[in-house]
């Protein structure tokens, strides 16, 4: 079934509806703000949507007061797409300023924003910023002891568990994001067996399904690994010039993107023949993966969905746990919280989007890893990747 193309961006409410929910953690939490200053966390909040990121010379900041709307303190080059969002304060510093990179003015708006009135003791209040796992500071450590110093007696405390509350549990916009390009890259890996062939080399099949996301629909395919070979034990690697030969497996696994969101699985197939303990490698990887796949509904954990792929798995071979986990969280990045691990323990929730990805080392050491995208409904999954084969696809 093919889905019309949803809606580029979304609409305020649904940025109105994040606040909200954002700003109840925040009371329940005592924080008086939160400072966000990550590509993923500003365009949570704002739909400020843009590669600039890419460059890191000037950081960008979102403060998120406990009432209202959010501020935006960025650099000036970027005011003018930020006006393009529902935000409507917006403050600039002219940037690179290397003596003073936005510093001053974030700490001035952040102490204009806090609630100073109800803190009559004048022991300081307490900032929310993301500190914990998967999160990252995006600006220099020494602006940051410098903020520190200027907002005193205020001070920062971790806000990880708010952020990755908010975003864990999709909206049915953002499901439907995910979904599209989840279609779109179904399609593409359905195009393999007429888009390879043996005498291309790793570099040109790349390229080629590369080429094909995009004409199919993928805004961009910013994340592309695999292999060829009779077996591999590098599945993260840039490819090469090999030469595919009759009888390689071929391996790709892509995290595309549409409007902002991602895909994120993988696919298997051999040329003209497959080897049978690589036919047998994967076929316990796709009963392991639909065995999280049948499990997986609200109230089970992540742990859970780990110990039932893992259960298959070591009916024929030891698991492969080099990698760390066996799938993660989906959505404005390639991989989010949680993670399938024997310690995460996530409870599901409704609107959860996620991948199952379970491997195993087989034959001389070689890695076979098959993974899927659903998301968490009431009664169980919506499997939003095309389900492979139950046996590894030949291409002819």
């Amino acid at each position: 079934m093919t889905h019309p193309d949803p809606l580029r961006g979304f609409p305020e409410k649904e940025f109105e509806e994040r606040v909200e929910r954002a700003q109840k953690l925040m009371q329940e939490s005592s924080l008086s703000a939160l400072l966000l200053c990550t590509e993923a966390e500003v365009r949570y909040f704002t739909g400020f949507h843009t590669p600039f990121w890419q460059s890191p010379t000037r950081p960008w900041f979102l403060i998120l007061p406990m009432d209202g709307k959010p501020v935006a303190v960025i650099p000036s080059i970027g005011e003018a797409s930020m006006k393009e969002t529902w935000i409507d304060d917006i403050r600039t510093w002219s940037s690179p300023n290397p003596s003073d990179e936005g510093v001053s003015l974030l700490s001035n708006t952040l102490i204009e924003i806090l609630p100073i009135a109800s803190n009559p003791s004048n022991n300081g209040l307490e900032i929310g910023l993301p500190m914990g796992n998967e999160t990252h500071l995006r600006m220099p450590l020494l602006d940051f002891a410098k903020l520190k110093e200027l907002i005193h007696p205020h001070s920062f405390t971790d806000s990880t568990e708010i952020i990755k509350s908010l975003r864990g549990v999709k909206s049915e916009a953002e499901i439907y994001k995910i979904s599209k390009i989840c279609e779109i890259v179904s399609n593409g890996f359905a195009s393999l067996p007429d888009l390879l062939k043996v005498g291309m080399t790793e570099r040109e099949a790349f390229k080629a399904f590369r080429m094909k996301l995009l004409e199919l629909g993928a805004d961009e395919v910013p994340y592309l690994v695999g292999a060829t070979g009779s077996g591999f034990s590098d599945i993260i690697k840039q490819p090469s010039d090999r030469v595919i030969q009759p009888g390689d497996l071929v391996m790709f696994d892509t995290g595309s993107t549409y409007d902002g969101y991602f895909s994120d699985f993988d696919r298997n197939m051999a040329f003209h023949f497959a080897d049978d303990k690589a036919k047998y490698a994967y076929q316990i990887v796709w009963e392991a993966t639909e065995a999280a796949l049948k499990l997986a509904s609200p109230g089970k954990t992540t742990t859970d969905l780990w110990a039932a792929m893992g259960s298959v798995l070591e009916t024929e071979s030891n698991r492969n746990e080099s990698v760390g986990r066996f799938g993660h969280g989906l959505g404005m990045q390639v991989t989010e919280w949680p993670s399938n691990t024997n310690n995460d323990a996530t409870v599901l929730q409704e609107g959860m989007v996620l991948t199952v990805e379970p491997n195993l080392t087989w034959g001389d050491g070689h890695i076979m890893v098959h993974e899927e995208n659903f998301v968490v409904r009431a009664d169980g999954i919506e499997l939003l990747s095309r389900r492979a084969a139950s046996e590894l696809q030949i291409i002819s």
